[in-house]
Parts: structure tokens; sequence; C-alpha cells
């Protein structure tokens, strides 16, 4: 059977459509700044031990600590700590692309390397995997921090310094900003180290976070 509708009719349908067609543009428009101001506010920290809280609770590690920094200060920004104790730089560039398409990060703060000097790994596959971050970070629009790191006097003043201007290298090389070592001001402190003599107590870590503070806040973006 056929239905046939009074032109009045149909002009009451069209208006009804029209008017939810609007109503829908209209919340759309209000959804998708929402989508974009969280990928723009995602800060990711990718990193080891040193900045996965290890040894003490997460709450008091340096990245939790810069979440609550950033919330008084009025910084609208969400701090995803992505890192994993034990973690080198291999490790980190095989998780990268992955983090990158889930949070779409505005700034990435890299603290990763300290497990390839310390188990001896090469200092130049160490320099390509970090680069290879970086440069993975910046084709997806997000500004880098590198963190440097120094090793124990027993590893030799040689490889100690190779291994620290590899840090210093890839700052100048990708223009990017530096912090040239995550420990400084606490690391001939004892007193701020747990047993193992390589991870900061719970009270170190506001010292920590200070290292990485001033350089950091140069790039946030008042929200």
């Amino acid at each position: 059977m056929t239905h046939c509708y009074a032109p009045a009719v149909m002009t009451r349908l069209f208006a009804l459509k029209f008017k939810f067609c609007l109503r829908l543009a209209f919340a759309l428009l209000l959804i998708l700044p929402l989508h974009a101001h969280s990928n723009d506010s995602n800060i990711v920290v990718l990193g080891d031990s040193l900045s996965a809280a290890y040894g003490i609770n997460e709450q008091d590690g340096w990245v939790a600590l810069l979440q609550k920094r950033l919330d008084d200060e009025g910084f609208d920004y969400a701090v995803i700590n992505a890192s994993i104790s034990g973690e080198t730089s291999a490790g980190g560039l095989t998780r990268f692309s992955r983090l990158l398409k889930q949070y779409h990060p505005s700034i990435v703060i890299l603290a990763l390397g300290a497990n390839d000097g310390l188990r001896g790994l090469s200092l130049m596959e160490m320099k390509t995997n970090l680069a290879n971050i970086i440069n993975q970070a910046q084709i997806n629009n997000a500004e880098v921090l590198l963190v440097g790191m120094q090793l124990p006097p027993n590893y030799g003043q040689a490889f100690n310094a190779l291994f620290s201007d590899t840090f210093e290298q890839l700052a100048s090389d990708q223009q990017i900003a530096l912090v040239p070592f995550l420990l400084d001001g606490i690391g001939e402190n004892k007193t701020m180290f747990q047993q193992d003599g390589l991870h900061p107590t719970a009270n170190a870590q506001a010292k920590v976070l200070d290292n990485i503070w001033p350089t950091l806040k140069q790039m946030l973006k008042s929200k």
C-alpha cells in the first residue's frame, strides 16, 4: 500500500527533521573542541624505575608530584606515567608508537638511558633509539623534554663522560630542551637514596621534580 501524506504533514515532517539536524550539528560542535582540548593537554613521561616510583608509593614519586604541581599552578594538563622499571631505550622505542596513538601527547618527557649505561649497552644504539623516539614525537606534533643521566663513578670517567655527553649531543642535534641530570643535587647524598644506592627515597622526589620543573614550565601553555 502506498502512503500519501498531505502537503501540510510533509512540511511538518521536514521541519522536524531540519530541527533535529541543527541540534545534532550544534552538539557535535560542542563535543569536538573538548576532544581536541583533551589531546592537547597530555604529558607522557617515558622513563624507567627512576620515574616509575620504584620502591616507594606511586603517589610519592616525582611524576605524581608533577601532576599536583600542575594543578596547583593552574596548568590544565594530564600526566600519563608510561615509565617501567628496568626499561631501556630500545624497550621505550618499541612501546612509543602505541603511546602516541593512545594519548596524543603535546609534551613528552623522555627519561630513558640509565639502564643502557648500567648494563654497558652500546651508547651509539642508545642514541639512535632515543633519536627515533624524538623524531616520532615531533612528527606527531609533540614537544620533547630530554632528561639526562649520569652513571656511578665505578663505571670509569671516560665511559661516564661519553654517556652523559650523549644526551647533550642529542638535545643539540634535535634542537630540544634538556635537563642535564635528573638527580642533580642529590647524587652525592646517600641519605636521599634507598638501600640499593640507586633509587631516590620518597623524601628526595620533590628535589627530582625541582630539577625538571624550570625547563618544563617554559614549555607549558596556560589553558
